[in-house]
């Protein structure tokens, strides 16, 4: 006997877990992302939103970090799981920062006011056009096009002109060769070629080559200095490439003295003219840590000193007097306004915070692993990597990479990237293990050291790391030689060969 199935509705009782994404645990994850530079932009802007919150001026935290033998005793700041124990953190923020949200799916989208594209962007008020036209510099077609519409009258020699133009490529090389543009226009290619030797003369000199030799050519011919033996170097270029001197003296008709300064006068010129109108200009590397030895000790041990540079990431005050003044004749509309300007101000005073005191963790545990190449360089820079900083500061992995993009800290060798710290390990002798960075130091090294004579091959190189106790094979050292942009023995004996 066949029963029915039923589909009468019921009642079900399910336990279940799930991460929620919400707009403040989205917020902090990219506060923790971003460099100060980023996060100051997040905050002026938050300052224009919220009336609750002025910048306060005040000095930064600063983290001691002891010496490695003193580890036990270095003193940490909380971390954002024990802020939000300790009650500093609100209900809506109470998930960690310290989670993997690789698999979580959030629902945000550009209109919640947390995408990217509302970190930054020029107030409508501020706008002058009269300002922005003298700041901004025009682009290299409409710096060619300027020229072009002086240098060609008619009509046929401007649209070939123009034709060009639209072929360019950032480097300033034509991309296209005459005989296609010439087919394509469907114009002589005498013609297309009388254009583009005009055009080769334009500012800067040298667009419109079709090879390097082409360029570098036209700017010699604009100084008066292509002479016949300048033109048969430029002819032999890959020569130069493989350091063939003896070869090129003999092809260019001069000596060793003459060849070297007409190799001097190649490299002042510009292989790529172009590449400097669309380009953005270099910025300057703004530390987000600052480093500095602590006062020593009694016993002649010294430590150091890390704190958030204060230049770049401003702190922020909640304003409770003028909230206090504001909501005594306020009616209820502005009460529940004030109220939500208020959450908001708090949660982002703290989650600031909990940013300062994780990036300070991280940054000194790391200061801590590599004491070595802060006190004596980068021969001793230890092999570390993400999981090691997340296991001791008791992070996870993704909170640790989060804290260490786009940062940098200042140190008394110089400002470097924090990632810069973190190197593969290679094996050696007796369990030890180097750090790659050192070891790529060590063949540059070894290269700039030898003997002109007696020029080592990878093998050599590899031999001789292996006999201080670095195993090593012949291609990783080729491959650190090749990242350090050295050439290979045969080139480095036909550079180094005496005349």
């Amino acid at each position: 006997m066949a029963f029915a199935p039923s589909y009468a509705p019921r009642l079900d009782l399910r336990q279940s877990q799930s991460l929620v994404m919400t707009p403040q645990l989205r917020q902090a994850i990219q506060l923790l992302q971003f460099s100060n530079i980023e996060a100051s932009a997040f905050i002026e802007e938050e300052l224009l939103k919220n009336p609750l919150l002025e910048q306060d001026s005040g000095s930064e935290i600063v983290t001691p970090v002891e010496e490695p033998r003193n580890a036990a005793e270095t003193a940490l700041p909380e971390d954002p799981v024990s802020l939000a124990a300790a009650g500093m953190l609100p209900d809506a923020a109470s998930t960690p920062l310290d989670i993997d949200t690789s698999n979580v799916y959030d629902a945000g989208t550009g209109a919640d006011g947390y995408g990217a594209s509302g970190l930054s962007g020029d107030s409508d008020d501020d706008w002058n056009p009269l300002e922005r036209l003298g700041a901004e510099r025009p682009s290299l077609r409409e710096h060619l096009e300027q020229q072009a519409r002086l240098a060609f009258p008619e009509r046929t020699d401007l649209l070939i002109a123009t034709a060009m133009i639209a072929a360019l490529e950032p480097s300033g090389r034509l991309g296209d060769s005459a005989e296609c543009l010439a087919e394509a226009l469907g114009v002589e290619l005498s013609r297309v070629e009388a254009v583009r030797a005009i055009m080769m003369r334009f500012d800067p000199v040298g667009v419109f080559a079709i090879s390097l030799a082409e360029c570098l050519g036209v700017q010699l011919a604009e100084q008066n200095r292509l002479d016949p033996a300048m033109r048969a170097l430029l002819d032999h270029l890959e020569m130069l490439g493989r350091r063939e001197m003896r070869a090129l003296q003999d092809i260019c008709g001069v000596d060793a003295e003459d060849l070297a300064d007409m190799i001097a006068e190649l490299k002042r010129l510009d292989p790529k003219p172009g590449a400097r109108f669309d380009s953005e200009p270099l910025r300057p590397l703004i530390p987000d840590v600052l480093m500095r030895p602590a006062p020593v000790k009694e016993d002649g041990g010294s430590d150091w000193l890390l704190e958030i540079n204060p230049e770049t990431m401003p702190r922020l005050l909640i304003r409770r007097g003028f909230h206090a003044r504001i909501l005594a004749s306020a009616n209820k509309e502005t009460r529940s306004f004030l109220s939500e300007q208020l959450q908001g101000a708090t949660w982002l005073v703290k989650a600031l915070e909990s940013r300062a005191q994780t990036i300070l963790r991280v940054s000194a545990e790391i200061v801590r692993r590599q004491d070595g190449f802060f006190r004596h360089g980068i021969s001793h820079l230890r092999p570390l990597t993400l999981r090691d900083i997340a296991a001791e500061v008791e992070l996870h992995e993704s909170t640790v990479s989060r804290v260490t993009s786009n940062k940098s800290i200042a140190t008394p060798r110089g400002i470097f990237e924090l990632k810069f710290f973190f190197t593969t390990a290679l094996a050696g002798a007796n369990g030890e293990t180097h750090s790659a960075e050192m070891v790529r130091h060590r063949v540059g090294q070894i290269i700039a050291a030898e003997n002109p004579k007696k020029i080592l091959s990878d093998d050599a190189i590899a031999a001789l790391l292996q006999n201080e106790g670095i195993d090593i094979a012949r291609r990783t050292v080729a491959k650190y030689r090749e990242a350090l942009r050295i050439p290979g023995s045969a080139q480095r004996k036909r550079e180094k060969m005496p005349a």
